[in-house]
């Protein structure tokens, strides 16, 4: 990540603020798993790109944290009802809210999370530079974004037992889990500087292209990076049977032989490597590496293309610096 003065400095901002949210000493069932889920750290991607919109589009971006401390609580709290649904023992290499404590806690406590993030935008409603329509929309856009979190996690269930998934469909999924947080950051990062409604558009649109670009090239690098960077061996999803991008486009344009040969690994508990090594193959056979990579790299141009429509700053180059470092990634 980048170590500007500007980034590191937004970055101690973001830190800083977090830290002095004060909360109720009790319940501590309540409140204590709401301060862990704060505290086990993250990149802070999205608040940061709250504040890098507003910088971008002219405001101040002090201005901007109490947006920026939403998205991030309320990222946060998807991650601690995520975990319960997926069963996960820990996040960011620390014991998950639920294996910490227990489920029903995790449950309310990320309830209680959900509603400060929302509770943090009424700064807005109560600074007089703010208008009426300015606070409408900030609420607009988060409970849009909470919104469309919440049917790609609905789609990313249902996508468990069904054999038919489309392309189409898993690019609608990952819109939801992995873009909707992104768009939204950029968007109210916009709305707290005042920017105009194509201003806001094209930060919403940038937000959008960067999330899908992530994911499928997440998806990617699981059969490609070079496993001493990426921490596995290639073909790690195939081996824990999950639906990704690669092998539902291999589905779509393989022969029954193939395709029968990719389900059955797929539904197998303990692949065997040479099995995961031939949907490799096959994955390469029908040119689905390849033309994922060309998909990624058309959405990381569009990003780009979105981000030179506004004028040159040093908030203009963060932003393009972070696309740059998640274009490059190999891992």
């Amino acid at each position: 990540m980048s170590n500007t003065n500007l980034y590191q400095n937004l970055l101690k901002q973001v830190e800083q603020n977090l830290k002095d949210i004060e909360l109720p000493a009790k319940p501590e069932t309540l409140y204590d798993p709401y301060r862990y889920a704060l505290s086990v750290g993250g990149k802070r991607i999205r608040p940061l790109l709250t504040l890098l919109a507003c910088g971008l589009c002219k405001g101040d971006p002090e201005k901007a944290l109490p947006a920026a401390l939403a998205i991030e609580i309320l990222h946060n709290f998807t991650l601690v009802h995520d975990d319960i649904m997926d069963s996960a023992d820990t996040r960011r290499g620390e014991p998950s809210v639920f294996k910490k404590w227990n489920e029903n806690v995790a449950i309310l406590s990320g309830d209680v999370m959900f509603a400060d993030a929302y509770q943090k935008l009424g700064f807005y409603g109560h600074e007089e530079e703010f208008s009426k329509e300015e606070f409408a929309a900030l609420h607009d856009v988060f409970v849009r974004t909470v919104i469309t979190v919440c049917e790609g996690q609905a789609l990313d269930m249902e996508f468990v037992d069904r054999t038919d998934v489309k392309h189409e469909e898993y690019i609608e999924m990952i819109a939801g889990k992995t873009s909707a947080l992104l768009s939204g950051a950029l968007e109210m990062g916009a709305i707290a500087a005042h920017a105009s409604a194509k201003k806001r558009e094209e930060l919403a649109q940038l937000g959008y292209e960067m999330g899908i670009a992530f994911q499928i090239q997440d998806d990617l690098l699981d059969a490609t990076a070079d496993p001493e960077k990426f921490g596995k061996r290639p073909g790690g999803d195939i081996f824990e049977g999950k639906k990704t991008y690669l092998t539902i486009l291999a589905l779509e344009r393989a022969d029954a032989q193939q395709a029968s040969l990719i389900r059955e690994t797929l539904d197998d508990e303990t692949p065997k490597e040479q099995d995961v090594d031939r949907v490799l193959e096959i994955m390469d056979e029908l040119n689905v590496l390849k033309d994922v990579a060309q998909e990624v790299e058309q959405h990381y141009k569009k990003a780009f293309q979105l981000l030179d429509k506004f004028e040159s700053s040093d908030y203009q180059q963060e932003l393009e610096n972070l696309l740059i470092f998640l274009q490059n990634r190999d891992h």
